[in-house]
């Protein structure tokens, strides 16, 4: 789908504009053109960026590829940034899902294209649609809206993985097991591709908010400098998250050992207790009297009841003894 808005120097709003519309619009340096690619063939993409807009090759590959990590390339009269936007699919489990927003700025023109919907782009997009006045402001202006969305993004994600680390603490003292170490291991994966994703990204916001790009007024660095701050922030925040997760697996490994520990106490305990009975029940199990020896008072009523007495005397015992050693 290829969709477009212009906003004319006499104030009107267009869309779905044509290609040669697209390339009369190209020529009126005063106007606004945001031109927006989603989910579209790479061959008919390539053919547009490249005859329409006059992009470099090497810039279209890059944004045609979705593989690359946050960064901006400045090809004098246009900007190739690449963002990355973030959203959680609950579907059973949370899964972090990372897109990919590549975008093209000129002078009069703004151009994003990106493989799936983002949520940041379609709201940015439903706000010019309804008040024209955020296009009025200029291409740059239009740049920031779109990174402060998909920076906006963030947070919503930090938060619930922040949730996610509680009920995970929450869980741990109450039934430790394998799921909640699946789950300890996917929030430390969610966090370490939040710090991937933030990091670069935080340098592209500083070069945006800091250097001196043609396309890009200095009244405007203002405004990427206040989304930079956000990141740095953010950055934070994942730097913390990280620390949370990996003190919840050091907790939930110390919860394990104690309950082995417990466990094994146990069964030390009982081998401990059944040893006497054991001896007492293999001493006279021995076959060590001939067949024609007189046994009759080993085998008698008060024979038995001596040796069970015994048998049960020494347990009672050695376990008063274990208790009073403070082993239990």
């Amino acid at each position: 789908m290829i969709r477009s808005l212009y906003f004319t120097t006499d104030g009107e709003l267009h869309t779905e504009l044509s290609q040669e519309e697209i390339s009369l619009a190209l020529q009126e340096l005063k106007g606004v053109l945001w031109v927006d690619f989603e989910a579209n063939p790479a061959e008919a993409d390539e053919e547009l960026l490249t005859s329409i807009f006059g992009f470099h090759p090497l810039a279209v590959d890059d944004a045609l590829q979705e593989t690359h990590v946050p960064k901006v390339d400045d090809w004098a009269t246009y900007l190739y940034i690449v963002l990355s936007a973030v959203e959680v699919e609950k579907d059973g489990d949370s899964v972090l899902n990372v897109l990919e927003l590549d975008v093209f700025l000129g002078q009069n023109y703004i151009v994003t294209h990106h493989d799936q919907l983002i949520a940041a782009v379609q709201r940015v997009w439903d706000a010019c649609q309804r008040d024209d006045r955020h296009l009025q402001r200029g291409v740059d202006h239009l740049l920031y809206r779109l990174v402060d969305e998909v920076v906006a993004q963030y947070m919503p994600v930090v938060e619930e993985i922040d949730e996610e680390i509680d009920r995970i603490e929450d869980e741990i003292f109450d039934s430790p097991g394998p799921d909640i170490l699946a789950r300890i291991f996917s929030v430390k994966r969610d966090v370490l591709q939040m710090r991937r994703i933030i990091g670069p990204q935080r340098e592209v916001l500083n070069r945006l908010a800091r250097d001196d790009y043609e396309v890009i007024d200095a009244r405007a660095r203002v405004y990427f400098r206040d989304v930079y701050d956000h990141l740095v922030r953010m950055h934070d925040l994942t730097e913390s998250l990280r620390d949370l997760i990996g003190g919840a697996l050091d907790t939930y490994l110390s919860v394990i050992n104690n309950r082995m520990n417990d466990i094994m106490k146990t069964l030390t305990v009982i081998t401990t207790l059944f040893m006497p009975i054991s001896f007492v029940a293999s001493f006279f199990g021995m076959n060590f009297f001939y067949p024609i020896a007189q046994t009759d008072r080993w085998t008698s009523l008060p024979a038995f009841i001596v040796t069970l007495a015994i048998m049960l005397f020494l347990p009672s015992m050695m376990f008063a003894w274990i208790r009073r050693r403070g082993w239990m």
